[in-house]
């Protein structure tokens, strides 16, 4: 065999091998490389990545606790309904945004293809409601109304409805046991915002997007406390998202409940007479507008003396928290909101403002007798008062001759605090205060608690106003271009007051005053304020910040955390002054200004206090006041544009102690129709489970005799899911199924027993 030389081979394995080593070299220089960019440089981001990865958390919404009245009864509380929400994040990925998917959705519904679209849309400030305020990426609800055969329809056809859900969830119930509304008081709840949630991330109680937030009255005020905490449960999962176990768990921790100093049976009562009183006064003809009264909002504050927790408080127009629940409609929306309906949102007892007529004579006679005036006078009661050429009347044009301040109290008798005022002014230097102006009626109202919050624990309390100098000065600043531009001298009324305002706005006139020491002019008041001033004199002085809450309950019963009653002052007068005002305000109610509404009350059992009050606001009808106290109670009721407060209010109100104690019209005690002779002290007792001993509340009227006296117990209790209530498509038809699922409604096949889920 022939041998053949290699040396021709050797040069192009050598180039071979070399660029071999190149590559080789270079690949692993990209490599390594490429590790130090996903090590070192991009460590920690894609460390952080993987770890998200390969753990997923599973969120379980807390249960939210209930609200109960002072005995127990629920007024807040939840229940199982099946619920039908889309994924907006779906419905975007598709061409048409969804529309096609969420017009059948209505159809299946029974709803209107616009009001769907308008749910799912996001709120911002060129949106109108309805419209979605939660996070873009939180399953938005459509309803929470849906019947099973619609929701098994939804279900069974998946294909035709991508990125819709419907599944039974625990909603918020509002169960106005007895017809006891209390909506302004309990507020009602919607979506988290994505804002809020920002600003709650580093605090002890962070939202998550899935939860629902109090937005006014006690769901707002006790939000932290209802909510509870979420559960989360944190699964290992591999790379193609299947579970390889469990991490860690943390088991979601209901909301406590909270117990309030409602009672329901007396919240059905000042809400159904002031109602009553409200269209009674408007079949009376008002003689000074022509025309009968319009009796166009009002507001009832039943409330302890010696505490200060608040019983009842009613606000008319009122309205139904449950429109809220599952997202409210663009008709619920603008009916809530809007001027035709008078703004039934607003609790008129924290933020109804008004002048407070003769009901603030209490405060006027106080600082006369710190400006050293005696209480027994005697002091003239004319007809009426002038100054200068100006004449104030007195009410009806009536005169009693020479009486006492605690006369002038029960007759209330404007001239007499005309004088009294006049002369203060005059002292203070009038138009031209000295230095060392005491200013006595202005300071003893601000020392009475006006012009400032009363410390009620329900959220958007107003302050009132006192009208003194620094007020004045203030205000005439603000308005002083408006007035210049608009006045005109010997023009209409409005145009002259414009013009005097302009040239001396901020001077405290002589007229002010006046009309200021019987509760006119610029002075506003609350009336809450009212109560509470009203139940320190009835307690001998003690001026106490109103309470709803009573007390944070677990809700496994075993942590009771008490909300105690707290003062924020005493009244400015000594004890003889509380004695004798004491005694003037029973003269009201027995010989004076509101003796015929009490014609056989039992006074010697019961002894009654009361003021009346009559405020006129110009360009309005009067506003119609009345306060009162026993020993045990303060009721105060005022209704705008109502007339008189002997008139309007006071019927009402002799109604409201009627049923608080048990008397007929007659005068004559039933003990066994009382419903809340004295205030209830002991707190309601949640089991282990849950589970409350809470009475049944009846109907207000009673129907019969059994309604008016029996109560029956009934056992609320933890029993997981409630059962759905089938619904249907019409308002009339969930109103319906609404009130049978009431307690105590003979229509609601489960007797009174509801779940707290």
């Amino acid at each position: 065999m022939t041998n053949i030389p290699e040396t021709g081979r050797t040069p192009r394995v050598q180039i071979r091998l070399v660029v071999i080593q190149i590559l080789v070299l270079s690949l692993l220089g990209t490599l390594g490389g490429r590790l130090w960019y996903l090590q070192i440089r991009n460590g920690d981001e894609y460390a952080k990545e993987a770890s998200g990865n390969h753990v997923q958390q599973v969120v379980s919404p807390a249960v939210r606790g209930s609200i109960l009245d002072a005995r127990g009864v629920p007024i807040a509380d939840n229940e199982t309904r099946l619920v039908v929400s889309a994924s907006r994040t779906d419905l975007m990925k598709m061409k048409d945004d969804g529309d096609a998917v969420l017009t059948k959705l209505a159809a299946v519904l029974g709803m209107k293809t616009s009001d769907v679209l308008d749910k799912v849309r996001l709120c911002d400030s060129k949106t109108p409601q309805p419209c979605w305020n939660g996070s873009p990426y939180q399953p938005i609800p459509i309803t929470d109304e849906a019947t099973p055969k619609q929701a098994l329809q939804i279900r069974e056809r998946a294909e035709d409805f991508p990125g819709i859900t419907a599944e039974p969830q625990a909603v918020r119930r509002y169960a106005a046991p007895g017809g006891a509304n209390t909506a302004q008081v309990l507020g009602y709840l919607s979506p988290v915002t994505d804002e809020e949630i920002t600003k709650a991330e580093h605090t002890d109680s962070p939202y998550l997007r899935s939860d629902q937030v109090g937005r006014s009255g006690l769901e707002r005020q006790y939000d932290k406390e209802l909510r509870g905490k979420a559960g989360v449960t944190r699964y290992e999962v591999d790379n193609l998202g299947r579970v390889i176990g469990q991490a860690e768990s943390d088991k979601a921790q209901p909301g406590a409940n909270v117990v309030t100093s409602i009672d329901s049976r007396v919240q059905r009562v000042a809400e159904y007479e002031l109602n009553e009183a409200m269209k009674d006064a408007r079949k009376e003809h008002d003689r000074n507008t022509g025309v009968n009264y319009k009796a166009d909002s009002g507001a009832v504050v039943v409330m302890e003396n010696a505490t200060g927790r608040v019983v009842s408080m009613a606000s008319n127009p009122s309205y139904d928290p449950n429109a809220w629940v599952g997202g409210i409609s663009g008709k619920d929306y603008t009916r809530l909101t809007g001027k035709e309906s008078n703004y039934p949102l607003l609790n008129r007892a924290i933020q109804g403002q008004s002048a407070p007529g003769s009901v603030f004579k209490v405060i006027s006679t106080a600082a006369a007798i710190k400006a050293g005036y005696s209480f027994n006078g005697p002091y003239q009661c004319g007809a009426s008062y002038s100054i200068g050429g100006q004449v104030f009347k007195n009410f009806e044009s009536k005169g009693y001759g020479p009486i006492s301040l605690g006369r002038a109290l029960e007759v209330s008798c404007d001239t007499v605090f005309y004088s009294l005022a006049h002369e203060q002014w005059k002292k203070d230097g009038g138009i031209k205060p000295k230095k060392d102006a005491k200013d006595w009626f202005y300071r003893t109202a601000h020392q009475f608690g006006l012009g400032k919050e009363t410390g009620i624990d329900l959220p958007n309390e107003v302050t009132g106003r006192v009208p003194d100098r620094r007020w004045k000065q203030d205000y005439w600043k603000a308005n002083k271009d408006a007035w210049c531009k608009y006045g005109k001298k010997g023009g209409s009324y409005a145009q002259q007051i414009a013009y005097e305002n302009c040239l001396e706005g901020n001077r405290m006139r002589a007229g002010d005053s006046v009309n200021y020491s019987i509760g006119q002019g610029d002075t506003l008041v609350t009336p809450i304020q009212m109560a509470t001033i009203y139940g320190a004199i009835a307690n001998g002085g003690t001026l106490y910040d109103p309470t709803v809450g009573k007390a944070i309950i677990s809700a496994d019963g075993r942590n009771v955390q008490e909300i105690k009653p707290r003062s924020h002052g005493r009244l400015p007068m000594s004890k003889q002054t509380r004695d004798e005002i004491d005694g003037a305000l029973e003269g009201v109610a027995t010989r004076g200004s509101a003796a015929w509404r009490f014609g056989g009350w039992p006074q010697d059992e019961i002894p009654m206090h009361a003021k009346t009050g009559t405020a006129e606001v110009y360009g309005k009808q009067t506003t119609s006041w009345f306060t009162t106290y026993t020993k045990e109670y303060t009721v105060v009721m005022t209704i705008s544009q109502g007339g008189t407060g002997s008139g309007a209010s006071a019927p009402a109100v002799r109604k409201i102690y009627n049923a608080l104690y048990g008397v007929s019209e007659d005068g004559e005690i039933d003990r066994r129709k009382a419903l809340l002779p004295t205030p209830q002290k002991s707190l309601p007792k949640i089991g282990k489970d849950g589970s409350i001993d809470a009475p049944k509340v009846g109907v207000y009227p009673p129907k019969d005799e059994e309604q008016a006296t029996g109560e029956v117990q009934q056992q609320v209790a933890y029993e997981g899911p409630a059962a759905t209530v089938p619904a249907s498509g019409t308002a009339t038809d969930r109103a319906a199924r609404r009130r049978s699922a009431r307690p105590g409604n003979p229509k609601n096949p489960k007797k009174g027993r509801r779940s707290l889920v």
